[in-house]
């Protein structure tokens, strides 16, 4: 290492000191003058050339340290001329001036970074010295949120609005508090925190406000547009097959009514039909009525019901405009006289939903498809299942076509499926998928 070298010549500088001044002694104790005095010529300059060999490393040291005193770590230090010792100091010199500007650097791209976030989220922050006033930080947001324009100390604030200046500097707000400020002849609603930081031997006020009106207002705009675009997917779903079978009793009346010979009119079927455009229709009323506050439903409207019951009603009510799609459709029941303690109408748009969905897969299949079975597992539970031989469901959105306003299609609404888990939830029970791509899909109802 090089201060072994420095040493050595130090210590090297010494012995020869000591040497002569030895050998002075002896000159002068046997009394030859003329060696006594070259011999105290050379002890001058050895005395001369330590002193200048020492103070020459720390003229450089003190330098050094000048220049960090001022933080001027733009000085260079040359290294490629003078003692090969004092070169090596300032080697390191320049290394540590290397280093602090590195660490400088980054520390003011960090802040810049920082900066930057802050100015751009619409979340007020301003930071100011309790003592003084003086403010250290404050974004754009702070003083669009109050609507003062920029200040540098927070006493212009309290010459402005005495009673704003009170509310946001002088209260305390420990804990995340929402308050209401007057702003000219309006009045907002904000939320607001703070806290105290120590800077040496100053303390420093950091305030958080956020302006929650407008924050609930575009909530609760967003709500409203969820809220419609489910409505209107469900009622969509029920219009469609009322209507298809609606006009298939409208077509038999027409034909009984112009060709009665050859056209028998049923009148069990337009019954039958009448019976369950009605049932749909009322049941459309009762899902308008109970998604309104589904988040809020604690009591279904629970009834003793025959699957074969509620299995005749969707297949009168779809299969009509499903065969007209050229996809079959089948319902089956393994285990006769099933009966379940549900909320009809809404299990009926549970079923619906995923009849669709499962029409929706097949439309580009050959031999497309449906079947909708009824079972008793070895657990006692009662299982709805929904098969279909149509496209399936890429795995790699599977996990996500529950959540509400998730959808894969280009003109769906990602609703229907969320809705369906969340009665299912309604009736403490669970919705299952399992899916191949390809191959179709099976939703099972576990009751």
């Amino acid at each position: 290492m090089n201060y072994r070298g420095y040493l050595f010549w130090l210590f090297f500088r010494i012995i020869l000191l000591v040497g002569t001044l030895l050998s002075l002694v002896y000159t002068v104790y046997k009394d030859k003058t003329i060696y006594a005095v070259i011999i105290g010529i050379g002890i001058l300059y050895l005395i001369i050339n330590t002193y200048s060999f020492v103070k020459r490393r720390f003229v450089a040291m003190d330098d050094f340290f000048e220049a960090v005193k001022y933080r001027d770590f733009s000085r260079w230090f040359p290294e490629d001329r003078g003692p090969k010792d004092i070169r090596f100091l300032y080697t390191g010199f320049n290394e540590i001036n290397r280093t602090i500007k590195e660490i400088n650097s980054q520390n003011e791209a960090q802040y810049v970074y920082l900066q930057k976030i802050l100015e751009m989220v619409d979340i007020g922050i301003i930071a100011y010295n309790l003592e003084s006033g003086e403010v250290l930080w404050s974004n754009d947001s702070f003083g669009e949120i109050l609507d003062v324009p920029s200040f540098k100390n927070i006493r212009f604030v309290e010459n402005r609005k005495p009673e704003l200046f009170n509310t946001i500097f002088e209260t305390f707000h420990r804990e995340p508090d929402s308050i209401s400020i007057a702003l000219q002849n309006d009045k907002i609603k904000i939320l607001i925190s703070d806290t105290v930081f120590q800077v040496e031997d100053d303390a420093f006020k950091l305030i958080v406000i956020q302006n929650i009106d407008d924050t609930l207002n575009r909530n609760e705009s967003e709500s409203w547009k969820k809220l419609l675009s489910v409505m209107t997917h469900e009622i969509m779903n029920s219009i469609t097959p009322i209507s298809s079978l609606a006009d298939t009793l409208q077509k038999n009346l027409q034909l009984a009514i112009e060709t009665p010979e050859e056209n028998t009119l049923e009148l069990d079927d337009i019954n039958s039909g009448i019976k369950t455009i009605k049932n749909r229709s009322e049941g459309l009323l009762k899902f308008a009525k109970t998604y309104r506050s589904l988040s809020k439903v604690t009591n279904l409207n629970l009834q003793r019901v025959k699957l074969s019951e509620l299995f005749n009603n969707i297949q009168l009510l779809m299969e009509p405009s499903i065969k007209a799609k050229n996809i079959a459709i089948a319902f089956n029941i393994t285990t006769p006289k099933l009966e379940l303690d549900i909320d009809m109408h809404l299990i009926e748009q549970v079923l619906i939903n995923l009849i669709l969905n499962a029409v929706d897969a097949c439309k580009n299949e050959v031999h497309a498809e449906i079947k909708i079975v009824a079972s008793q597992n070895t657990n006692r539970d009662i299982v709805i299942r929904v098969f279909d031989n149509g496209s399936g469901i890429p795995q790699d959105i599977l996990d996500n076509i529950f959540v509400p306003f998730f959808t894969s299609k280009a003109t769906g609404s990602g609703i229907g499926l969320s809705l369906c888990k969340q009665i299912m939830l309604l009736h403490k029970g669970r919705i299952i998928v399992k899916s191949i791509e390809g191959e179709g899909s099976v939703f099972s109802l576990v009751f």
